[in-house]
C-alpha cells in the first residue's frame, strides 16, 4: 500500500464514478439477465457495456457482446419465469463494484443466489465476475 496506517486519506472511492458504477450494477440484472425480449437485452447490453467485454462465470470464460448476449440469452430460456433481485446496495470501489443478488419466481424464495463483481472502463462494464452461492436448479 503506498499510505501510512494511521494517516487521514480520502475514501476509497474518491474520484470513481459512485454513481455510474452502481446504476451499472442495478440495471445489469433486469435489463440483462433478465430481460426476455432478444432486442431489448441486445440494446443493453451495448449501453452497459464495452465491446470487449469478459463474462467470467462458472460455465466458463465468455468475450465480446455476442457471447454475452448468448450467455444471457441461454440462462434466461433455462429460468424464463425468473427475477433477478438486488440482494443490498452496490459496493463501489475505484473502478469496481459489487452486488449480491437472487433468482427465482417473482415473489417467491430465490432458487439460487450470488454476488456479480464488476470491473468499468470508460463508464462501461469491462469484465463480469459471476459469483454463485448456491447452483442455479
Amino acid at each position: 500500500m503506498s499510505q501510512q496506517a494511521g494517516k487521514s486519506t480520502a475514501p476509497p472511492s474518491a474520484g470513481a464514478d459512485v454513481n455510474g458504477i452502481e446504476t451499472l450494477l442495478i440495471r445489469n440484472l433486469p435489463e440483462v439477465f433478465g430481460q426476455a425480449d432478444p432486442a431489448r437485452r441486445r440494446s443493453a447490453i451495448e449501453e452497459l457495456y464495452t465491446e470487449d467485454c469478459v463474462l467470467y462465470a462458472p460455465p466458463g470464460t465468455f468475450t465480446g457482446r455476442d457471447a454475452l448476449d448468448k450467455f444471457a440469452g441461454d440462462l434466461r430460456a433455462m429460468h424464463p419465469h425468473f427475477v433477478y433481485t438486488a440482494h443490498g446496495a452496490p459496493q463501489v470501489l475505484h473502478n469496481s463494484g459489487r452486488l449480491a443478488w437472487g433468482s427465482g419466481p417473482k415473489g417467491g424464495t430465490p432458487a439460487y443466489t450470488g454476488v456479480d463483481f464488476i470491473i468499468v472502463r470508460d463508464g462501461k462494464i469491462a469484465a463480469l465476475y459471476v459469483y454463485l452461492d448456491s447452483a442455479p436448479t
